[in-house]
């Protein structure tokens, strides 16, 4: 992808119709512009990473009695794991969504949904009992949140470290759990 190789601003538009197979006129036909493409890109990459799965994902399926804390592991595992598959292009979006408003809105957009669901699920979690009822889930929600794609941007973009991915999927979950005081029989139940 002509984005991955040079980057937004050294991208041409001949490069990427060419890429495409089409002729450089071609592109004026479905596109405005660059940034155009691009942001569609970013919009549909950052829908992608918390999208429920699918077949793409080729993950076993969960028992119906998995505990809470495989639950996360599967949640942070997906999201990580799609994150690394397009890390190349997650790190352009990055450094396009400082200047570029609709990038960063798309960005925006996709920690919203992930902290709304978050939030649902750790207060879920506290009306069952399973949860500290004194963290404040919105709160925790963003933190958490921004705790995994933060720590996916430094591991997997800026290459922070060659950490382990399944270490790594199952350090963040231990985090994310201890962070909400999730229970033990939470943890274990299966």
């Amino acid at each position: 992808m002509v984005f991955e190789e040079t980057g937004f601003l050294d991208s041409r538009i001949s490069d990427i119709a060419e890429q495409a197979g089409m002729s450089h006129g071609s592109f004026y036909h479905y596109f405005e512009s660059k940034e155009q493409i691009f942001r569609e890109l970013a919009e549909s990459l950052e829908a992608l990473l918390t999208a429920p799965p699918d077949e793409d994902d080729k993950e076993p399926e969960l028992a119906s009695d998995a505990s809470e804390y495989e639950k996360l592991v599967r949640a942070n595992g997906r999201y990580l794991r799609r994150y690394r598959d397009n890390a190349k292009i997650m790190g352009v979006i990055e450094e396009v969504s400082r200047y570029d408003d609709q990038v960063k809105e798309a960005r925006i957009q996709r920690q919203k949904h992930f902290a709304d669901r978050a939030e649902r699920s750790i207060r879920r979690l506290q009306a069952e009992n399973q949860a500290d009822s004194r963290v404040d889930t919105s709160i925790a929600a963003l933190a958490l949140g921004s705790m995994v794609a933060r720590s996916a941007e430094l591991w997997l973009v800026e290459g922070w470290d060659n950490y382990d991915f399944d270490t790594t999927v199952e350090q963040l979950t231990l985090l994310w759990a201890n962070a909400i005081g999730l229970d033990e029989e939470s943890r274990s139940r299966s």
